[in-house]
């Protein structure tokens, strides 16, 4: 790691730190994703692993955040650190969004950026889908940007997976509450690609409203906020959209 030297901070999490560095040799800035490792631990976490094959398979495209290189740095006697080197970009939507609603003269985003931000999440996910991967945690905290070209990238694929057909059974511990399907709420383990266009919704909601559209603070108040707006679903619906093949029983076109 002594071709990178840390500035600053920017990020922090259960997975490890995220820094703003410099590459010394070229002056290119970019985020340092590090994750701790135990020496008596078996090798390197899985989410890490998942999240490096996942980037390295997705990022041929524009609007998925490009992973540089891997750094295994080993601290003897016992601890040793997992380097993941990404592209760097200044800020994500969520503060982004924070600075039209915070700012003196608050104001909306406007439609023409809306429109385009959209476009490319939209874009990102289809590309993640066409792969056959479930990114399961879309927020605005894990869209970075490029505030002076206004590009959005998708980041955080450490709760990715890929999925097939028929449907496998999957943990519903998945996504930021507030951008989480309601099918994944009610305990669903067989889920698809429905659960990241809910959450592509909620952010297309979040950026014309300048805050989240479900802000609930527990699953039952989530599930509260969501049948307030979109209605409560009737025991028909259930019972139709009951089967494992097909768990989604609110319509997604209202």
């Amino acid at each position: 790691m002594e071709k990178y030297e840390k500035l600053e901070k920017v990020g922090e999490g259960t997975y490890g730190k995220v820094y703003k560095a410099v590459e010394k040799s070229t002056g290119k800035l970019v985020a340092l994703k590090k994750t701790r490792l135990e020496i008596d631990e078996e090798g390197i976490p899985p989410t890490a692993l998942r999240e490096i094959s996942l980037l390295q398979m997705l990022s041929t495209s524009l609007y998925i955040v490009r992973l540089l290189c891997v750094e295994h740095v080993l601290k003897p006697p016992a601890k040793s650190n997992l380097y993941l080197v990404f592209e760097y970009l200044d800020t994500d939507l969520k503060k982004f969004v924070d600075s039209f609603r915070k700012s003196a003269n608050p104001r909306p985003l406007g439609d023409p950026l809306i429109q385009k931000l959209m476009f490319q999440l939209c874009k990102g996910v289809a590309h993640c889908h066409s792969h056959g991967v479930l990114h399961r945690d879309l927020k605005p905290q894990n869209l970075l940007l490029l505030k002076d070209k206004e590009l959005l990238k998708i980041a955080d694929l450490g709760l990715g997976r890929t999925f097939t057909v028929p449907l496998k059974a999957y943990t519903h511990e998945i996504v930021t509450l507030w951008y989480r399907a309601p099918e994944v709420l009610l305990g669903s383990t067989h889920y698809s690609t429905a659960v990241d266009m809910w959450s592509v919704g909620c952010i297309f909601a979040e950026m014309v409203r300048r805050q989240a559209l479900f802000p609930g603070d527990s699953e039952y108040q989530q599930l509260l906020h969501i049948f307030k707006l979109l209605g409560t679903p009737t025991e028909v619906q259930v019972e139709i959209n009951r089967p494992a093949c097909s768990p989604f029983f609110l319509d997604r076109s209202v």
